[in-house]
């Protein structure tokens, strides 16, 4: 079978990396994005090296900038002939009191998290209806999408607009055989958070399973849900929190 292509965004680090990890075992080439250009490179010799049969092409620019979305997936097309998936990883969290809570903030949390999201499954859409094979396009949404979180108001709101986004998209794209859904992460081990030595004890303490997640425990979930194996799934969103929503005590 002829490999698959994928555009990730944020993948140059964490759950994106993760999952570029994933797709390439599951022969799928890639296009790996993230704003840090030396992380991206990393990134992509790390997938390629674990996964020399497929190929992986990095390319660092900022995903919530609408002429860099139209590149990543015009890139996709002139490297690899097609895009086949397209997730949208990339995201900002920036906390405030809602008070106090700057437009600057506002606005930066919602270019990122919702127009880059928005846009890149624009585009990406754009191109699978001319290929006319279908396609599958996954959101990053959060568990801060459906529980509250303190100083996270805006963050959360971008979030749960995302899996609304998912719900919509299906009327407009299941026509084309396009599938949309979306994972919504709970309390996840990466680089940023366990710049918190208190994180991993704090969340294991609190989530109904005993631990945070890992990135790979994301990325399999997001893996299945840009296979095949998820071929009549779409409009979906998964959370994947070891049951913290159900319960939801707070981390503080």
């Amino acid at each position: 079978m002829e490999p698959k292509v994928a555009i990730i965004t944020g993948a140059g680090q964490g759950i994106g990396l993760a999952i570029a990890r994933q797709l390439a075992s599951d022969n799928f080439y890639l296009v790996i994005n993230d704003l840090d250009a030396e992380l991206a490179q990393q990134a992509a010799a790390e997938v390629q090296a674990a996964s020399p049969q497929v190929r992986c092409l990095p390319l660092p620019g900022d995903a919530g900038d609408l002429a860099f979305v139209d590149t990543l997936v015009a890139t996709a097309v002139r490297e690899f002939g097609r895009v086949d998936a397209a997730i949208a990883n990339a995201g900002i969290t920036l906390f405030g009191d809602f008070l106090q809570y700057s437009p600057e903030a506002f606005y930066k949390v919602m270019q990122v998290n919702l127009g880059g999201s928005f846009f890149l499954a624009q585009a990406a859409a754009r191109q699978m209806v001319a290929q006319g094979s279908g396609g599958a396009i996954l959101f990053m949404s959060s568990v801060t999408g459906h529980q509250a979180h303190l100083n996270l108001a805006a963050y959360g709101m971008s979030k749960a607009a995302l899996e609304m986004l998912a719900k919509h998209l299906v009327a407009e794209l299941g026509p084309h055989r396009i599938r949309v859904n979306a994972v919504a992460p709970g309390a996840t081990l990466t680089e940023r958070t366990l710049h918190d030595p208190t994180y991993a004890d704090t969340w294991a303490r609190i989530t109904p399973l005993g631990r945070p997640a890992t990135v790979d425990d994301i990325a399999a979930a997001a893996a299945f849900l840009v296979s095949d194996k998820a071929r009549h799934i779409t409009g979906q969103s998964l959370v994947i929190d070891g049951g913290w929503t159900s319960t939801s005590p707070q981390p503080y």
